[in-house]
């Protein structure tokens, strides 16, 4: 049977990950795998979680599933912090929330949810998107098109291109929005654009499915949700995945949660029965240890005012960043406009460099960014902006 196989090609994160690890050279920068670092160059554990990880050794009296929804706690917490404790969807008991493992598999839960509900859905992505909503999408049987996001001249948004598309689609269908810190360009909405896409999805009668996996790293933790808390207290349904890797630093833990909004408190226990059927039939129970991590620290005010302080301060380093790369590139490459880098928000950039340029840069300077030239600002460091610049400066000079 498995002789049958043909080898598939390494995943493009995975195979740079590889290829860095590998590298010898004292000089190299790793600006591809999309995790956060500090100066040291290191993805820390925050001290926040060390805490509650401590207190939750010492409290926690069985490793018992904890149900198929998840943690109770965590579900609520999530909710307070994604909508604000007095939103209006939350009140009138339209949300419902299920623990799922990590982001990826609150949004192959979330596809899942709108198959079961509409099985010929197509889902409406950005151009670019995350390399992975395509085949998590995919993968429960949801067709995909697009529709522009990026303007390549800018480092913005092609705000008008992406109104003109989303106005032609069908009522159903739905759209896949970032909440903020798009990946992988960092070209965030506006709040004024955010209104007049929520105008449209009324007017259209579309279903968005938004994903925020780096809440905090923008403009805030709150401002960061702007757009669901404006959707879900303005249309009758709306679909959420969240990822606590970034902002609680959990990464390997694969802690997330989807929040389905329906129109009634009646529809979303039906939602919630199916998504709980849905769930089991793909991992069962999902993992306790960072959801409870997360409830002790969003459960405590002191864990939580230290957790809020940490944020702030790694959302203020990659901010830091885009201001100290953007002037080291203006002085190494005058010829080349940059300060897109300083405008956009979260980890990541489009550089703007060919696929030809991004490969020399790599294996010419040991600086790896994916093809097609997405960086992660996160790892850079202060010892080596100006390298990063003299290399970029000449590879585009030659």
């Amino acid at each position: 049977m498995f002789e049958r196989l043909e080898p598939i090609a390494v995943d493009t994160i995975l195979g740079l990950m590889a290829a860095y690890r590998a590298d010898p050279d004292p000089r190299k920068v790793d600006l591809g795998v999309g995790v956060y670092r500090n100066d040291r160059g290191e993805t820390p554990v925050l001290s926040a979680v060390q805490r509650a990880e401590s207190a939750l050794l010492t409290s926690q009296t069985t490793k018992a599933y904890v149900g198929a929804t998840g943690n109770p706690g965590f579900n609520q917490a999530m909710e307070r912090l994604v909508f604000g404790a007095d939103h209006a969807a939350l009140s009138a008991g339209r949300v419902r929330t299920v623990q799922a493992p990590g982001g990826c598999g609150a949004l192959r839960l979330g596809a899942e949810i709108i198959r079961t509900a509409s099985p010929g859905s197509v889902v409406h992505v950005p151009t670019p998107t995350w390399s992975n909503h395509p085949p998590l999408l995919c993968g429960a049987g949801l067709k995909l098109e697009s529709y522009p996001y990026f303007d390549a001249a800018t480092g913005g948004v092609q705000f008008n291109a992406m109104i003109a598309v989303l106005e032609r689609l069908p009522a159903g269908a739905v759209v896949l929005l970032h909440a903020s810190c798009h990946n992988p360009t960092g070209a965030d909405l506006s709040e004024e654009q955010w209104r007049e896409i929520l105008a449209l999805v009324k007017r259209r009668h579309l279903l968005p499915f938004i994903d925020m996996a780096y809440q905090g790293f923008g403009d805030g933790l709150d401002a960061d949700a702007f757009a669901i808390r404006l959707f879900s207290s303005e249309l009758p349904e709306v679909v959420c995945a969240v990822s606590c890797s970034k902002n609680f630093g959990l990464y390997r833990e694969r802690t997330g949660a989807l929040h389905v909004i329906t129109e009634t408190p009646a529809g979303a226990e039906a939602t919630l029965s199916n998504l709980v059927r849905i769930a089991r039939g793909i991992w069962s129970m999902p993992p306790d240890h960072g959801a409870a991590v997360v409830y002790g620290i969003l459960n405590d005010a002191t864990l939580c005012a230290g957790w809020m302080e940490e944020v702030d301060a790694m959302r203020s380093r990659i901010g830091g960043l885009r201001g100290a790369v953007v002037q080291q590139l203006q002085q190494h490459c005058p010829q080349r406009d940059f300060s897109f880098i300083a405008r956009q928000r979260g980890m990541f950039s489009y550089f703007g460099m060919s696929t030809a340029q991004v490969r020399e840069l790599r294996s010419r300077h040991h600086i790896y960014m994916t093809d097609d030239s997405r960086m992660n600002v996160a790892g850079l460091r202060q010892e080596n902006l100006e390298y990063f610049a003299r290399s970029v400066a000449e590879v585009l000079g030659r």
